[in-house]
Parts: structure tokens; C-alpha cells; sequence
């Protein structure tokens, strides 16, 4: 009777995980607009689970990445962040990050913008030309 339900139970838990993974959503924004409102909120916010959300990072090392990130954001007193998608708003390849440090000193970076499978993400490799 034991093994019987401790066999049930696993059987159940399985399937409770299998489910919780199906239906997780995939990493990215579903348009190029969803994709600067998230990041220029997950940026101003610190919160390295939603910069996670939006990575295109090879391998299971994106929310390590994502919280050394942010942490660097957090140090420097990063806030005010806006992000500008080009040269296409609509088809963007790039995502330029401005703001302001804690010190108030502006800073800008690029990063790159990809699109797989109809979700748009950040990745940190280079743009090919």
C-alpha cells in the first residue's frame, strides 16, 4: 500500500513539473515596443529576473549573468534608464540604453536586439554587418 502511493505521489509530481515547464513562457518580448518597455523597467528597477526574461544567453548561465548585471547598475547608481530601439522601431537590431549615474553623469550604450520564432530578446554578442 505504501509503495503504491509513494508511487502515485511521484507520479503526480512529475507530472506537476512537466507542467510548470510546458507552460513557461519563452525568454523575450512579444514585440519590439514589449521588448524597450520591459528592459528599460528591468534596468531603472534593478530586477535581474526580468533583465533575465529578456536575454538570448547561450547555455543556463543567463540569470547568473543577469544578476552580476544589475548589481553593476545597482553600484554605480543607475536610474532614469530609457531605452531607443533602431534603425527600424518596428525591426530594431539594436537597443541603445541611456540614463543617468548615481553621480548624474549620462552614460549610452548598445546592445543587440534579436528575433526568434516571433520574440524579440537582448543578446550580448555583436551585430554582424
Amino acid at each position: 500500500m505504501k509503495v503504491g502511493l509513494s508511487v502515485a505521489a511521484a507520479l503526480v509530481w512529475i507530472g506537476a513539473v512537466t507542467l510548470l515547464i510546458v507552460h513557461q513562457p519563452d525568454p523575450g518580448a512579444a514585440t519590439p515596443a514589449e521588448l524597450r518597455d520591459r528592459l528599460a523597467s528591468a534596468l531603472s528597477g534593478h530586477d535581474a529576473d526580468a533583465f533575465a526574461d529578456l536575454l538570448d544567453y547561450p547555455g543556463s548561465g543567463g540569470g547568473d549573468f543577469a544578476k552580476d548585471y544589475v548589481s553593476v547598475l545597482a553600484d554605480r547608481g543607475v536610474h532614469a534608464v530609457h531605452v531607443d530601439l533602431g534603425p527600424d522601431a518596428a525591426a530594431p537590431t539594436r537597443a541603445t540604453v541611456s540614463g543617468a549615474l548615481g553621480d548624474g553623469q549620462p552614460f549610452s550604450y548598445p546592445l543587440t536586439v534579436t528575433s526568434e520564432d516571433g520574440r524579440w530578446t537582448i543578446a550580448f554578442t555583436p551585430p554582424l554587418p
